[in-house]
């Protein structure tokens, strides 16, 4: 009887100290005349209570996948290439500039935070890309929105 009681105290103050914790993953996708990009964004919040009072915390990671929809002979060219994206939690953007000719038609960009802002799972995201003398812009949007 000793150990069921001292099991069932454990519980109860386990209980009391653990937090909710929500697991989110979205995929926003979008594409433009010669562009097309895919953003990820994945993480856990956890809400808790300590003292009285209510506490969150989280941790995200973010991806950003920008590729060329036409051949890698059709970039041989390509001297320059700035891309940005803007959500509600930031954003990103990246420059880079060509020598040779790029090995790849995809550019990826991406990191981790904790306790950053969160993006929504129903935002749009706004893309620009400027290539050489050339510039696009679209939206990206969720998957399972």
């Amino acid at each position: 009887m000793k150990k069921i009681l001292t099991i069932f105290f454990a519980m109860i103050v386990l209980t009391a100290c653990s937090g909710e914790e929500n697991q989110y993953d979205y995929i926003f996708t979008g594409e433009s005349e010669h562009w097309e990009a895919e953003y990820s964004f994945s993480g856990t919040e956890i809400w808790g209570e300590e003292d009285g009072t209510t506490t969150y915390s989280n941790e995200n990671r973010d991806e950003f996948v920008l590729t060329y929809k036409g051949t890698l002979k059709e970039l041989s060219s390509l001297e320059s290439l700035e891309y940005s994206y803007d959500t509600s939690a930031g954003g990103g953007s990246g420059t880079r500039e060509f020598d040779e000719p790029p090995k790849e038609v995809t550019f990826k960009s991406g990191g981790s935070t904790g306790n950053g802002a969160k993006v929504n799972d129903d935002e749009v995201i706004q893309v620009k890309v400027k290539w050489n003398d050339y510039e696009e812009s679209f939206e990206l949007h969720n998957e399972s929105s």
